[in-house]
């Protein structure tokens, strides 16, 4: 199993003539994805490679049954499309694109309220399912195994790395999901570990978190009340000086508040095993799954 996209998903790309839309639309459906329309502005009636061309996604659904969409549009043209998305009552959108307005997201996330749609990003790498070879995103592919452990992270490099030290000691991923770094994101860390909690198929969980922000405590809480299985977690950003931004809009360190210590401290107390490295990842899953006795379970062939 895996969470949020697996072989049913049926993909429409905002985006698809554009440079980055059509590069990574062929790269997803090469790995395996079901891309089934592509929406661009004024193209309506048009080809991409066999992938029929909407003006709107309300026109696509008409047509083809879609559930998820990825979105590679500038940021001036994003909250239109994720609106346009939600209205079309899509059960996953994933926004690729960076530089989003703060006040677009503002009401994004109210659409996102009174809808049954879930968000990954903006801002982000998106999801991948190596077992149902389904990507909805720019990951590249050839880092992920299909397995037993799920991946969540606000960082899409350090989701890359960390991957493939997992894939190098023979721990594959079931879902793999980058959420974001801006300020204000879709799906948060509770969000997809409450999906990880009901996946059989996921056996354990690596939580990649950064500077800024409270969403790595508010895992915590959750984690020590809510969450069963195993968790790992490296928390990027250690050795920034605060008040200073480091990378993501959201990576900063305001007030004495959201610095990787007080993160690490936050999830140490709720029994997760943090690491100070993305090199002590593959060992400590290894080890945490042999103490939960649960050694093999989550190993590829």
């Amino acid at each position: 199993m895996s969470i949020l996209v697996n072989e049913k998903t049926r993909l429409v790309v905002q985006g698809i003539t554009g440079k980055e839309g059509s590069f990574h639309a062929r790269l997803c459906r090469d790995y395996g994805t079901n891309i089934v329309a592509g929406v661009t502005p004024g193209k309506g009636g048009t080809v991409f490679e066999g992938i029929p061309v909407y003006n709107t996604v309300k026109e696509a659904v008409e047509e083809q049954a879609i559930n998820t969409s990825v979105i590679f549009v500038p940021a001036k043209f994003a909250f239109g499309a994720i609106r346009e998305a939600i209205e079309a009552e899509l059960d996953l959108v994933v926004c690729i694109t960076e530089g989003i307005p703060v006040h677009d997201m503002m009401k994004i996330k109210s659409l996102l309220g009174d809808s049954k749609t879930k968000l990954i990003g903006p801002n982000c790498p998106g999801i991948i399912s190596p077992a149902s070879r389904t990507k909805v995103g720019i990951m590249p592919v050839e880092i992920f195994k299909p397995g037993k452990i799920g991946i969540i992270s606000r960082s899409g490099t350090l989701t890359y790395e960390i991957s493939a030290r997992l894939s190098q000691k023979g721990f594959g991923q079931s879902t793999c999901l980058g959420i974001g770094g801006d300020p204000i994101i879709g799906m948060s860390f509770i969000d997809c570990l409450e999906l990880f909690e009901k996946d059989s198929e996921t056996d354990a969980v690596v939580l990649i978190g950064e500077i800024g922000g409270n969403a790595e405590e508010k895992a915590a809480e959750f984690i020590e009340k809510s969450f069963s299985k195993p968790v790992i977690a490296f928390i990027a950003g250690q050795t920034a000086p605060k008040g200073k931004r480091m990378g993501h809009a959201g990576a900063i360190i305001s007030g004495g508040a959201g610095t990787a210590a007080e993160k690490m401290e936050a999830l140490k107390r709720s029994g997760v095993v943090v690491v100070k490295s993305p090199a002590e990842i593959g060992e400590k899953v290894v080890k945490t799954l042999q103490e939960r006795k649960m050694h093999g379970t989550a190993h590829f062939n």
